[in-house]
């Protein structure tokens, strides 16, 4: 696998029904930063990319045609897991914004701090302090 410098080499993909409303949520509740953003003629995303800390998660509109999206038409949710510092404030922020919260923050066996919260689409985001292939 090619060197990148210390930017992540796997992006999760999901493609959403409402991806517009989808970027509101993970921006304005999930404390994600919308990085690029574009738009069919008809108002559809044809591909977005969200960062949290060194990580992105790329998406798009359900429905558009193309390769990708014929074979994700029969997907079900992801799940995406998702390192943040302050869980706590985390979560209340997504609390705050109506987000469906599965788990609270609970602190785990291994050490690590997290919650897990389910979008209005069914796909699953865990936020906690694990960060895996780190040595702490």
């Amino acid at each position: 696998m090619a060197g990148t410098g210390g930017v992540p080499t796997i992006f999760p993909t999901i493609l959403y029904d409402d991806a517009k409303a989808a970027i509101r949520v993970l921006t304005e509740a999930l404390g994600f930063t919308a990085e690029a953003v574009y738009e069919g003629d008809d108002g559809s995303v044809l591909h977005a990319e969200l960062s949290c800390g060194n990580g992105r998660v790329m998406l798009g509109s359900r429905g558009r045609g193309g390769v990708f999206a014929e074979a994700m038409a029969a997907g079900g949710p992801a799940g995406v897991y998702v390192v943040v510092d302050e869980v706590d404030a985390h979560h209340a922020r997504a609390v705050e914004h109506g987000v469906e919260i599965l788990v609270p923050p609970t602190d785990q066996d291994y050490g690590c701090r997290d919650y897990m919260a389910r979008d209005a689409e069914g796909n699953v985001w865990s936020f906690g302090t694990y960060a895996p292939g780190s040595s702490g």
